[in-house]
Order: C-alpha cells, then structure tokens, then sequence
C-alpha cells in the first residue's frame, strides 16, 4: 500500500464525500417543515462521516485513527437509519442505490480498521 499522504487520499473519504453530496440531494426535495429536524439530521451525519475519517487521519497513532473510523461507523449507521425514516414518511420513494452506497463504506471502513489493528 502506498503511503498516504492526506485523508484524501483515502478511497473510503472519498466515497464519503459522494455520499454526502447525495443525501444533500435528496434531503432537498423533504418538506420545509422538516429543516430543522429530518434534513438537519441526516445531513449533519452524512457530514460527520467523511469529517471524522479526515479528523482520525490527521491524529497521531493508529488507535486515534481507529477511534475515529468507528465514530464515522456509528454515523454510517445514523444516515442509514434517518433514510429508512424518511421512506417510511414517504419523503423519498427509493433508498436502493443509497443504501448500496452505504455498505460499500461501511465495508471499506471494516477493512480500514481490520488492517490498521493488524499492524
């Protein structure tokens, strides 16, 4: 594996950043009413997973790193339980693709911590 020089470079950041343009893209479309509460929420989580890959990649250690991949796990998990809501209120029709998006991060975070704790 090369040497990375940045968190950008880290392929799991950078699919984290297209998600996060996604969920704006869909949280734009939920209703007004739902600014401060759904849309906030979910943006803000989507947000904080490419935040704290980035935060965790700039610490000192591998077990600040791992720290942060897991945060960035939990918001994973956020994200993806606030879309199941926004379906069930029929503020978006179809989660599939996002979804798939969503645990093809959460695979790579996976491999990230598994190889980062074999070192």
């Amino acid at each position: 594996m090369d040497k990375i020089q940045s968190h950008k470079d880290l392929k799991v950041w950078q699919e984290s950043m297209d998600l996060v343009v996604k969920i704006y893209e869909i949280s734009e479309k939920f209703p007004s009413q739902e600014t401060y509460g759904l849309t906030s929420q979910l943006r803000r989580a989507s947000v904080s997973i490419a935040s704290n890959i980035a935060e965790g990649a700039g610490r000192k250690g591998n077990k600040e790193f791992t720290r942060f991949l897991y945060i960035a796990l939990g918001s994973l998990s956020e994200v993806e339980t606030q879309l199941e809501i926004s379906q069930r209120l029929d503020y978006i029709n179809n989660i599939e693709e996002v979804n798939k998006r969503i645990y093809f991060i959460r695979n790579m975070l996976s491999n990230l911590i598994s190889s980062i704790n074999k070192i």
